[in-house]
């Protein structure tokens, strides 16, 4: 598929700074980075609404040609380390169930508190998506639920995992 739609808006970056320890500009990345994972969709306006109403991500730029159509969805602003989710329906699979990521393959969301795993759950239980109730696990894991998008791929949405803080911690600067 063609990838030469951007973004409606792009954050101001002064010519020559590094973000992220990245160079703007050109290709923008100065080492290899793990920058998206891709699946297919069945249909692709049912997954943009489950990613868009169930998760934090936003749509950043949506892309279609003669072999179908295809959606990048982000934390919204994440400019400074990127990462996407690429949805693609393809026009010779449209229609039929795409999911690859089952039963315990999973795409992971943390979030900041256990009231918002708790809110996820009563949302993808109302819409019939729920695919684990939300309980506690033992460390690192926490406390976690999840829901199945349309093509059946398993989202998990944790509180207290600390993959975020662990990766911080590890990585971030030293005080």
């Amino acid at each position: 598929m063609t990838t030469d739609a951007r973004p409606a808006a792009r954050p101001a970056v002064a010519p020559g700074s590094a973000t992220g320890g990245e160079q703007a500009g050109g290709a923008g990345i100065v080492r290899p980075r793990w920058t998206h994972i891709a699946l297919p969709s069945g249909d692709l306006d049912a997954s943009i609404a489950f990613y868009t109403s169930m998760t934090p991500l936003v749509v950043v730029a949506t892309r279609e040609d003669a072999d179908g159509r295809n959606v990048w969805l982000s934390n919204p602003g994440q400019w400074e380390t990127p990462f996407v989710l690429v949805l693609a329906s393809f026009n010779a699979t449209r229609g039929s169930r795409q999911g690859i990521l089952k039963p315990f393959a999973h795409i992971g969301i943390e979030l900041p508190t256990r009231a918002d795993v708790d809110d996820v759950a009563a949302r993808a239980r109302a819409a019939g998506c729920l695919h684990w109730e939300p309980r506690d696990m033992p460390g690192p894991i926490g406390y976690i639920c999840a829901a199945t998008d349309p093509d059946g791929n398993v989202i998990e949405f944790s509180h207290d995992q600390r993959v975020f803080a662990t990766v911080r911690e590890l990585w971030g600067p030293r005080s």
